[in-house]
C-alpha cells in the first residue's frame, strides 16, 4: 500500500510540476498552439524568394573573336535600394526613422575580362568583372511622438558598390562556338 501511495504522491507532483512548467494547459490547444513570429521573418523570406538571381553568377555565351565584351547593365534602383544598409526598426510614435527624396548617380569602375581558366561545374570560362559605385543621396528623418515630440531631419550621402560579374564560356573553334550560342539562345 505505501508504494502506491507513494507512487501516486511521486504522479501528482510530477503532474504539478509540468502544469506549472506550461507542458499541460487547459487552455492550450495542444501542438496546434500559435507560435508568435516577427513581421520582418516573413519579409525576409518574402525577399530572397522575389530576388533569386542576387547573388548568382550568370554563365553567358563565348565573346566572339575580335569583339571586346562591355557591362551593359548597370544596377537599377531596386537593385541599389536592396545593397544599402537597412532602415532601424523602432517601435512606432516612439522612435521611427525615414529615407526620402532618393537620388542615385552610378559610374562603371572596372570592365576587365580575365583570361580562360576551369571554372568547376561550368568548365573553361572567362570571368568577366564589372564594378559599379553608386551613390545614393537622401534625406535621412528621425521621428518621435512620445515622450516627448520630435523631429530631425538631414541629407546624407551613402556610397554603395556592386559587383555584377559573370563568366563566359570559352570554346575551341567557330563550329563549337554556333553550337554553344545556340544551346543557349534557344527555348526549349
Amino acid at each position: 500500500m505505501r508504494i502506491k501511495r507513494a507512487g501516486a504522491v511521486a504522479f501528482g507532483t510530477a503532474m504539478l510540476l509540468s502544469a506549472v512548467a506550461g507542458c499541460i494547459q487547459p487552455l492550450s490547444m495542444g501542438p496546434l498552439t500559435p507560435i508568435p513570429v516577427q513581421p520582418w521573418v516573413a519579409d525576409r523570406i518574402e525577399e530572397k524568394l522575389n530576388n533569386p538571381q542576387d547573388h548568382r553568377t550568370p554563365i553567358l555565351p563565348p565573346i566572339p573573336p575580335g569583339h571586346r565584351s562591355l557591362c551593359e547593365d548597370p544596377p537599377d534602383r531596386q537593385e541599389i535600394l536592396r545593397a544599402m544598409p537597412r532602415v532601424t526598426r523602432g517601435v512606432p510614435y516612439v522612435y521611427e526613422e525615414f529615407r526620402d527624396d532618393v537620388e542615385f548617380t552610378v559610374e562603371k569602375i572596372s570592365d576587365v575580362v580575365d583570361p580562360p581558366r576551369f571554372f568547376p561545374l561550368v568548365g573553361p570560362a572567362q570571368l568577366h568583372h564589372c564594378h559599379w559605385k553608386c551613390t545614393v543621396y537622401y534625406t535621412e528623418t528621425f521621428e518621435s511622438s512620445y515622450p516627448f515630440p520630435f523631429r530631425s531631419t538631414r541629407r546624407r550621402i551613402e556610397v554603395i558598390y556592386i559587383d555584377k560579374d559573370h563568366l563566359h564560356q570559352c570554346v575551341n573553334g567557330p563550329d563549337a562556338q554556333m553550337q554553344i550560342n545556340r544551346d543557349l539562345t534557344s527555348r526549349p
